[in-house]
């Protein structure tokens, strides 16, 4: 019985330490979670604190998060105070400096993309919830995708530079079928090249630049103040002197006032969503893009 016991022991040693082996890496949002994991393999155990389903703006703390942050080797953010009303208090209370800012185990990947909507002059409460630093949403842009994984390939590099090859690797294979798709998704928008949308909230404008689509408006009248009658009177006489024929929504957000909107000037509310795990099927960024140009195409057409 000693012999077992101490056998047993001695494999369940094994599998922590098999365990430790791999990089735990806690990410913000699940498509840092996605690209991580496809640069990381099976080197690296990627997990986020948001669902895909969820407005990354706005995530609850729960107890749970702590305990996953404090074992974290690495912490990747989309950065741009997307998380700045719930992120910083659990690294706090996390007592993990490893993956504090300005840390080996910090990665900010906001540093290293094509950041849109970055506001001239002062920023304050009266302009909505305004990112001084740029439209977050940026990871919406394949290009940007790339971009992340280079990112995380690069600080994977550093954290195990025995595996700096294998994390290359996998990076090369990403970017290329990313590339690849990029030129299906591109394709199949062509012939919608500079059409006139709305969309609920500043989400896409990183999406919209890439496919070559013109956002006109926004149901909302600043980012995160809800419409007001004035607001959506004027909405709808614009879209109904352009022609706007589609109201583009998150999954998170209220229909009632975009399917209002729609009714009275006979366009239709699409809803896209926004990252990996945002409805059952999207399972990977590709999911999720392949899903988005197909319904904003049907709609379009």
């Amino acid at each position: 019985m000693k012999r077992i016991l101490i056998l047993v022991f001695a494999l369940s040693l094994g599998g922590i330490t098999h365990a430790a082996d791999k990089l735990n890496v806690i990410t913000t949002t699940t498509d840092l979670a996605w690209i991580t994991q496809e640069v990381g393999g099976d080197r690296v155990a990627a997990e986020a604190i948001a669902k895909g389903y969820q407005d990354p703006h706005f995530v609850e703390p729960k107890p749970s998060f702590l305990l996953r942050l404090r074992d974290a080797d690495l912490l990747v953010v989309v950065g741009l105070d997307l998380e700045i009303g719930w992120l910083p208090p659990l690294l706090d209370k996390s007592r993990n400096d490893r993956i504090r800012p300005g840390n080996l185990g910090y990665l900010d990947v906001s540093a290293g993309v094509e950041v849109l909507d970055r506001p001239n002059g002062t920023v304050d409460r009266s302009m909505g919830d305004v990112h001084a630093m740029g439209n977050p949403h940026y990871w919406l842009d394949p290009a940007n995708a790339i971009r992340i994984a280079a990112q995380v390939r690069d600080r994977l590099s550093r954290l195990r530079p025995d595996d700096a090859a294998y994390f290359s690797a996998r990076y090369n294979d990403l970017a290329n079928r990313l590339n690849e798709a990029h030129k299906k998704w591109r394709a199949r928008l062509a012939a919608h090249k500079n059409t006139e949308v709305v969309t609920y909230h500043r989400s896409w404008s990183n999406f919209a630049r890439r496919y070559q689509l013109d956002v006109v408006d926004f149901v909302e009248p600043k980012p995160g103040v809800p419409p007001s009658p004035s607001h959506l009177f004027q909405l709808i006489r614009k879209m109904k002197a352009e022609k706007v024929k589609v109201i583009i929504v998150e999954p998170y957000f209220d229909l009632k006032t975009p399917q209002s909107v729609a009714d009275k000037t006979g366009a239709k509310v699409v809803v896209l969503y926004p990252s990996v795990g945002g409805r059952e099927g999207l399972d990977s960024y590709f999911d999720v893009f392949d899903y988005n140009i197909n319904a904003l195409a049907a709609a379009l057409r």
